[in-house]
């Protein structure tokens, strides 16, 4: 028995690159848009999927546009919302808050701002969603680690240890049973 392979592509690098950008909708630059779409090149796939924030779309169109497939548009690939410190750099959040967010991101969630369980809820349910076969999704990188907590069962911790750069693609093998479960095929940062 085989399963479904899900890709999972990180968008290109935004025009301002090293800000917390969540719900935010900043476009990607050219070359982050070309870096998918060469990063996507001959893959096997059948849908391709986007979050609906523009930095998503505009690789996911692109790549379509090269590969003669439809996109489909899902809210719930978004990325985690950052709160109050959306768009914010770094080190413009206090220090001590954002160390807490790292240790314990359901705990100590974004000021007005998602917590990770809410966007692990989010991510399974836009897997659980996705039918039979090969699928693109071009997506964010918290929304990634959210995919490997929801089907490999990863802890915040594991799935924040995965390097993902902007159009890094992450390959899952797909497991229907009695929950949706993958295997790690693929990672190419």
């Amino acid at each position: 028995m085989t399963g479904a392979v899900l890709h999972l592509l990180r968008h290109g690098a935004p025009d301002v690159p090293g800000r917390m950008i969540g719900r935010t909708d900043v476009p990607s630059s050219a070359a982050g848009i070309a870096a998918c779409v060469a990063r996507a090149q001959g893959l096997p796939v059948d849908r391709i999927v986007t979050s609906d924030l523009c930095r998503a779309q505009a690789a996911g169109a692109a790549i379509a546009q090269a590969s003669g497939k439809g996109v489909t548009v899902d809210p719930r690939w978004r990325e985690l919302d950052f709160g109050a410190w959306d768009g914010l750099a770094p080190v413009e959040i206090d220090a001590e808050a954002l160390g807490r967010f790292w240790a314990d991101p359901d705990g100590h969630a974004p000021p007005g701002g998602e917590r990770w369980s809410e966007l692990v809820a989010r991510v399974g349910a836009a897997c659980d969603a996705l039918p039979h076969g090969a699928t693109l999704v071009v997506t964010h990188g918290g929304a990634m680690r959210a995919a490997l907590a929801a089907l490999c069962g990863f802890d915040h911790r594991q799935a924040f240890a995965f390097d993902l750069p902007y159009a890094a693609l992450l390959s899952l093998r797909l497991w229907r049973g009695e929950n949706l479960t993958a295997q790690i095929v693929g990672l190419r940062a």
